[in-house]
């Protein structure tokens, strides 16, 4: 593929399904299939594995590759690393192909090696594999080609993808437990709705007295549960199934979850500062590496992690077109912190603006830290006293018609 062609050109679905006979090493038959991109490649890749080929047969086209985002980070960690020791581009893509690795990164890293080989330039090579290789990353190692500090921006991405994934486990982390813990109360409540009150229902028609009224609530609602417990659950897997096919394929659904998402008690505030970290920090990354205030916001469609956040970016630069300036746009946004905003705006005034926009997002990242462990320290007391409320209240429910009947005795 020539470099002349489009380089944001979808990837050529150039690769084959090959079944194999064969025998090792030691005599012994083999058979087995693989994927190259013809018989030739198919056979160098058996013979790297010490298999004397007696039959090959070219399948079906081979299934697209498939990496996830620590693959890629992966991917950009080693290969920052073998430039570093001095080998070129090409070979040290060779060189990643070939080694194992999970998913379909080998094949993906080779699909890009072939191209380069053939004239692409590798941030094109790139960006015709849109999703393992966002526009910001190709952004980067556009800039990073242009100005000869390749090893630089790669250990650069690789260090922002570490950070971005572990405040991700960190939010996730704090957030699934008092998740959890709620989803076990509730389950824990159907259970005994269903199958104990109705014990004590039995028990309860030989008092022939009139049942208080927590009483008669929790039975109420034990028989509905027992009745609709099954349609409800089936509907509400069908709901968040469906829910997740249209954040798939809606804009405007992705829009509405992600404004929802970022106004929502106790973890909005969390989100808002979170995505304005991320989006500070790649808006500063591209703007160190060179590349102009007008064109980074091209690169920044999916920097934040949140549709209607990287929304944002559109509407800031068309402002920044109708000569606004950088932090006027970001506060008609309407979304950034202050604590972001004011130093933009004096780093407008200064001419720093790609350190600036670093350090508040080293800030904000502090902050996230900050509001996790707060998040945290509020979620366990407002767990135990939710679990204590359902579980003690149904107990309290079941016995008061009995501690009545005790105290009429």
């Amino acid at each position: 593929m020539s470099g002349s062609s489009n380089p944001h050109a979808p990837a050529p679905h150039d690769e084959w399904c090959f079944s194999w006979r064969g025998i090792d090493a030691s005599g012994t038959p083999k058979r087995g299939t693989l994927i190259a991109v013809d018989a030739a490649a198919a056979r160098v890749a058996l013979k790297r594995e010490r298999i004397t080929v007696t039959e090959l047969t070219q399948r079906r086209a081979a299934p697209r590759p498939r990496a996830n985002r620590a693959d890629v980070t992966r991917f950009t960690r080693q290969l920052a690393s073998l430039l570093r020791a001095g080998l070129p581009l090409a070979p040290a893509l060779d060189l990643l192909a070939q080694a194992p690795g999970p998913h379909g990164l080998p094949r993906i890293v080779g699909a890009v090696a072939r191209d380069i080989t053939a004239g692409a330039r590798f941030a094109d090579a790139l960006a015709r594999r849109p999703q393992q290789f966002g526009p910001l990353y190709c952004q980067l190692i556009a800039v990073g080609e242009a100005s000869g500090s390749l090893t630089a921006v790669l250990a650069r991405i690789a260090d922002d993808h570490e950070r971005s994934a572990a405040q991700r486990s960190k939010v996730r982390a704090a957030l699934a437990y008092p998740v959890a813990v709620l989803l076990l109360a509730v389950a824990i409540t159907a259970a005994l709705l269903v199958w104990v009150v109705p014990t004590f229902s039995q028990i309860f028609e030989g008092f022939g007295a009139r049942l208080p009224a927590p009483t008669r609530f929790v039975l109420a609602l034990s028989a509905a549960a027992a009745r609709w417990s099954l349609p409800v659950a089936m509907g509400v897997a069908g709901g968040v199934i469906a829910t997740h096919a249209l954040l798939r394929r809606s804009e405007a659904a992705r829009l509405a979850f992600g404004r929802a998402a970022l106004r929502a008690p106790l973890a909005g505030p969390l989100l808002t500062t979170l995505c304005a970290a991320r989006w500070s920090r790649a808006l500063g990354t591209l703007l160190g590496a060179g590349t102009p205030l007008a064109d980074a916001f091209e690169s920044l469609t999916h920097a934040s992690g949140n549709a209607f956040f990287d929304r944002s970016s559109a509407t800031i630069a068309m402002r920044l077109r109708r000569g606004e300036r950088l932090a006027a746009a970001m506060r008609a946004a309407g979304c950034f912190p202050a604590d972001v905003i004011q130093p933009v705006a004096v780093a407008e005034e200064s001419g720093a603006l790609d350190a600036m926009l670093l350090d508040a997002a080293s800030l904000a990242d502090r902050q996230v830290d900050e509001k996790i462990g707060l998040l945290s320290s509020l979620c366990e007391p407002l767990v135990i006293v939710v679990l204590g409320a359902l579980v003690g209240g149904l107990v309290v429910a079941m016995y008061l018609p009995i501690i009545q009947l005790g105290n009429v005795v």
